[in-house]
């Protein structure tokens, strides 16, 4: 005979004891079965008791620490929304619905300025933009007053303010490699919604001091649906809420300042709404378009007057230099104009390139003038030349050294004329015009007579439109530059 049993510990877990009373008339096999069975009911209860034992301690000791290192807030079983009781409220509507308008606090970090455009007038700017508000909707109970992040999925489930960029023309939230945004949720209900954002907005330029100009732009922050009834749009700390990194660089232009400002805009259909400005200073370089604009200008103005100083008869040399730098004019001021918007005023490069290129026209426009004042002379003394025979032409008329003098063979050739007195010519300034007055005698004496009664007047070879443009074009240019650069700069 036996008895089965279940005894109580001291530890609360149970155990199986077997209670066997052997009868002495069992069969020894029986007796066997009996006791095997006893022995693997007791193992059993053992491995339970253990397992129990071991499961206590170490929920005990993770209890321990997270109590000691992490908010119960945090990790509190259950969807985050109902943590936050998103489920409870209607967040279509602003905190404070009905109430006094709520205030939202903003801050920008610029990170970084990408670019400016003067043909499409604009520039690109990437920014963490952060808004600050209370909404006591989303306060939650928490022991360590610690704030709760999350990402851009809960931003969707309640109400953020509604800021936009006015007068942007292109703008978008960075999405690498999930979207930059930040939600960060305080037991008190208060709120930090921060996004990382490239906008390209309009700036109004003015170029009439162009490249010598300085520029400044606006980008302008404004609640799109709630005027200044609804909600308050204000710099968070003041001036101190516009931050900028220090590496902040562009190649034609130097940052000099950025700073804030805020007033009321006005629209006559919805009424009037808080705008908070981000104002910026650029002064552009000068030394790019030194290089590329004013220093090609001026060479070619200085290589028109090289033709000044060329022989007025060497007529291709002359024109090809006047045309080639004409041309080049005229391609640096297109070059100049095709960076450019099509502004309707004049532009400060515009009045340097138009007065060299006028320069570079009017030395073609004197070399005109020289070669048509020589044509007209040459003709009257061909007229004056079959007026009066006698006298010594042009043509017949010989070279001489600046020294003043006459090969005797050359003599010889005027021993025909026989006039007492040849017929004074006018003055010509490209030859050197002899005038001889010659006797009857014989030869010999009109040879020695030629010596001694030889009128020898020597005329530069030079006209005298093209010795005057020689001071005045490079006199003048200089006193432009002086005004141009005191005045610009």
């Amino acid at each position: 005979m036996f008895k089965l049993g279940w005894i109580s510990t001291a530890g609360g877990y149970w155990s199986v004891e077997c209670l066997i009373t052997i009868s002495h008339k069992m069969p020894y096999f029986a007796k066997l079965i009996l006791l095997f069975f006893c022995f693997v009911l007791l193992v059993e209860s053992r491995k339970h008791r253990r397992k129990r034992w071991t499961g206590q301690l170490e929920v005990q000791k993770a209890s321990h620490i997270y109590k000691k290192n992490h908010d119960m807030t945090k990790t509190r079983k259950g969807k985050t929304e109902q943590l936050l009781r998103v489920d409870d409220h209607d967040f279509t509507m602003r905190p404070a619905f009905g109430g006094p308008a709520i205030p939202v606090g903003v801050d920008v970090q610029v990170e970084s300025l990408d670019s400016i455009s003067e043909v499409d007038m604009d520039f690109t700017m990437t920014l963490y933009l952060r808004h600050y508000w209370k909404d006591e909707r989303l306060s939650f109970p928490s022991i360590t007053n610690k704030s709760m992040t999350f990402d851009g999925r809960l931003v969707k489930k309640i109400w953020v303010p509604d800021v936009f960029f006015v007068h942007s023309k292109r703008s978008f939230i960075h999405d690498t490699t999930t979207d930059n945004i930040m939600l960060r949720v305080f037991p008190d209900g208060h709120v930090l919604y921060s996004m990382r954002i490239t906008v390209t907005a309009m700036c109004n330029m003015d170029f009439s001091r162009f490249p010598l100009d300085s520029q400044t732009c606006s980008l302008e922050l404004e609640s799109y649906a709630y005027t200044d009834e609804d909600l308050m749009l204000y710099w968070k700390n003041g001036n101190e809420s516009l931050k900028t990194d220090e590496k902040i660089s562009l190649s034609q232009f130097l940052i000099q300042k950025f700073h804030t400002t805020s007033r009321l805009a006005f629209y006559s259909s919805t009424g009037w709404y808080n705008r908070l400005y981000i104002n910026f200073t650029l002064h552009r370089h000068i030394f790019f378009f030194l290089l590329q604009t004013y220093f090609p200008a001026t060479l070619m103005v200085m290589l028109s007057w090289v033709s000044f100083w060329i022989d007025r008869r060497a007529v291709p040399a002359r024109v090809s230099l006047g045309i080639t730098t004409v041309l080049t004019m005229s391609t640096i001021i297109t070059g100049v104009n095709a960076s450019m918007p099509r502004v309707s005023y004049i532009k400060a490069v515009d009045i340097y390139l138009w007065v060299s290129f006028v320069f570079v026209f009017l030395s073609v426009l004197e070399y005109a003038a020289v070669n048509y004042l020589t044509t007209v002379q040459e003709r009257k003394e061909r007229k004056l030349r079959e007026k009066f025979p006698c006298t010594c032409g042009i043509l017949n008329t010989k070279t001489m050294m600046l020294d003043g003098t006459y090969s005797e063979s050359d003599a010889n050739s005027l021993a025909g004329y026989t006039r007492s007195q040849i017929v004074i010519e006018e003055e010509k300034q490209d030859k050197m015009v002899v005038h001889l007055a010659m006797s009857n005698e014989s030869n010999s004496s009109r040879k020695r007579g030629l010596k001694g009664h030889v009128g020898l007047r020597i005329i530069q070879n030079t006209h005298a439109i093209d010795k005057y443009s020689r001071i005045i074009f490079p006199g003048t240019y200089i006193f432009f530059n002086l005004i141009y650069w005191s005045v610009f700069c």
